[in-house]
């Protein structure tokens, strides 16, 4: 199934959620170039929300560029298996090696604003990240490493410690929205 298909039958958890779709959707039919980071202004990236087998702890990585503790994602760079995308991020900046989908399908869309930063060097301008997320679960044994060009910590924080760590106000109703729709899949 192509990208369009999974983003279209994906049923929006909240008003917030049904117009971000409308817009990736539009930004898909407008650019060519969506699935990379050759679109300046808008581009597909896939994270990772990652839960334990209990489901009161996320996964968490302290990012380097926002100086934050963020969940694990990055960008398409063409794929257009997200899923895929989200777990290889997952474990790539986690260390984690078991990383299984909760559900296969799209937990969260969101349009993150992304300020312009410093990357290897190089200074990126501001522009949104067309996020599309998945709900995994890790077991909270596995053992833990940095990738240090990109983050400089790995914990799991309780969920209802999320907005203490999380040093971007913006991401709170992400992170608060999915542990909502989380708490409803019991």
């Amino acid at each position: 199934m192509n990208l369009v298909s999974i983003i279209e039958r994906y049923t929006p958890y909240n008003e917030q959620e049904k117009k971000d779709k409308e817009v990736i959707l539009h930004c898909i039919n407008i650019f060519d170039d969506v699935l990379t980071r050759n679109n300046k202004v808008a581009h597909i990236t896939s994270s990772a929300f990652i839960i334990n087998e209990t489901k009161d702890k996320v996964l968490m990585v302290h990012h380097n560029i926002y100086n934050s503790w963020s969940w694990t994602g990055g960008h398409a760079d063409g794929e257009e298996d997200l899923l895929a995308v989200a777990v290889k991020e997952a474990k790539e900046e986690t260390g984690v090696k078991n990383v299984q989908p909760v559900i296969a399908d799209i937990f969260s869309l969101d349009i993150l604003p992304v300020l312009g930063h410093i990357r290897r060097r190089e200074y990126i301008s501001s522009h949104l990240h067309l996020s599309v997320a998945y709900l995994v679960e890790v077991n909270e044994d596995e053992p833990l490493s940095v990738k240090p060009d990109e983050n400089s910590n790995v914990q799991w924080i309780p969920l209802d410690k999320v907005e203490e760590y999380a040093d971007e106000p913006h991401m709170w109703k992400v992170y608060n929205k999915i542990i909502s729709k989380m708490k409803e899949l019991n």
